[in-house]
């Protein structure tokens, strides 16, 4: 048994004080939902506006190991109780909350949203869904067992523009796809030399509680907390693993993608701390009904992406979108900007004016997205509804787990550039060993 499993047994065994069996539990109190949110600050404190939006959600507990933002949340939500430490917050109040929220760094995402589980609650959890491809396998297939109700926080995917994109493709608007690329010019790398020496670390900052399972590293300041730790190997996942979750979701949910076959990323040697600033990551995909039995997908990020290529060619001479992906097909292609604006059907090197008569009657498609404000929202209280019966979410763990591992996929791939890498879906391994040790991590006890 390695150090997640055991990390991830205990947390369930010191959690399980104050449950009652799932049969007997009553899913909410009075039709409201209590949440119980870890990580408010940044996206943590964005993600708690919106489901305090929501006008049968109490927000119960709050959870953050940086005081300061912990008491600028105790503020806007004075009746929530408040904690430091994730795992004392589901002990102590484990029976008085109904959903867990998880708006922590990459590499906590795994281990608070298992422990939630194991308590049969329902789980929000901020992309990617994992740091590791281990834990995006264990977390979707203990939602499965526990039949709970979960969602990925990719809020776009509740987007008009997005939902648009799928029908188009599945409507056949360009035939079958061949080939995908996709893009984000984000710098989420770092190919210096790791910090040397240590500083003093805030007061309002428990260091130790934040690195959590990570390996113990002394504090730096401005390298880590509280917004660089995506450049890290140790926490983060890079730009990929930020934006590349957003803009893969729907060229990867429209094409009804599993996991790849290949992967191949072009990038600078690993230094063994930061990500590279510069990635090209090509993947192979198992075709699909949507795709040619061929398929390729190609993703581009940091500064200066994408690299000219004559599928990205636009009409006029157009600039691209400044992040994106292009659908190539058998007759034509599909540009769907990042994010906000409708796609645009290309063909002959022409743009073509989109027929929606028959889009107009799908489901669930909404209006135009108007602004981030005014549609944020939804992603959330998907979430919040199904957890009351009323309906289902669109990124659960079951699709998320899918998409996230795609998406280490390629990040694993960077620590051995130019180098295509062969992915066993059934057995979970790459056939070079090498690579295999990168799948998994060792969970730290704290």
């Amino acid at each position: 048994m390695n150090k997640r499993r055991e990390f991830l047994k205990g947390a369930a065994a010191m959690a399980t004080v104050s449950l009652l069996p799932t049969s007997v539990w009553p899913s909410t109190e009075n039709g409201r939902l209590r949440t119980a949110h870890i990580g408010v600050g940044g996206m943590g404190a964005a993600d708690l506006k919106s489901f305090s939006s929501h006008e049968l959600v109490d927000i119960t507990a709050l959870c953050d190991v940086d005081a300061a933002t912990l008491a600028a949340a105790k503020k806007l939500y004075p009746n929530a109780k408040t904690f430091t430490d994730y795992r004392t917050m589901l002990a102590e109040i484990g029976s008085s909350i109904d959903a867990v929220v998880v708006s922590t760094p990459d590499h906590t995402h795994a281990p608070a949203s298992m422990m939630a589980m194991e308590m049969d609650k329902p789980v929000y959890c901020q992309k990617p869904l994992t740091h590791h491809v281990t834990e995006a396998r264990a977390m979707r297939k203990l939602a499965k067992k526990k039949k709970l109700v979960t969602q990925m926080g990719i809020q776009v995917h509740s987007f008009y523009d997005y939902k648009l994109a799928t029908i188009l493709i599945q409507d056949g608007i360009i035939g079958k796809v061949k080939k995908v690329h996709a893009w984000s010019p984000k710098n989420w790398g770092f190919d210096g030399p790791a910090p040397q020496g240590s500083d003093a670390v805030p007061e309002s900052l428990d260091w130790n509680l934040w690195l959590g399972t990570a390996a113990k590293r002394p504090y730096k300041e401005k390298v880590y907390h509280p917004g660089n730790w995506r450049k890290i190997m140790d926490y983060g996942c890079g730009t990929l693993g930020d934006m590349g979750v957003h803009i893969f979701d729907t060229p990867y949910n429209a094409l009804a993608l599993d996991v790849p076959k290949t992967i191949k990323n072009s990038c600078r040697k690993p230094t063994g701390f930061g990500f590279p600033e510069n990635n090209i990551v090509s993947y192979e995909f198992p075709g699909t009904k949507y795709t040619t039995k061929n398929f390729e997908w190609i993703w581009y990020d940091g500064p200066g992406s994408p690299e000219k290529h004559d599928d990205l060619a636009l009409p006029n001479n157009e600039k691209l979108p400044d992040q994106g992906a292009m659908f190539i097909g058998e007759k034509g292609r599909l540009l769907l900007p990042h994010f906000m604006q409708l796609p645009r059907h290309i063909v002959d090197g022409k743009y073509q004016e989109l027929d929606l008569s028959s889009v107009k009657k799908k489901d669930n498609l909404g209006q135009p997205t108007e602004s981030y404000d005014k549609e944020g929202n939804k992603h959330y209280h998907q979430f919040v509804d199904a957890c009351l019966g009323k309906g289902k979410t669109s990124a659960p763990f079951s699709y998320a787990a899918r998409l996230t591992e795609t998406i280490l996929l390629g990040v694993i791939a960077g620590r051995f550039p130019n180098q295509t890498l062969h992915w066993d879906n059934k057995k979970a391994r790459f056939e070079e060993e090498e690579a295999n040790q990168y799948l998994d991590g060792d969970y730290r006890e704290f």
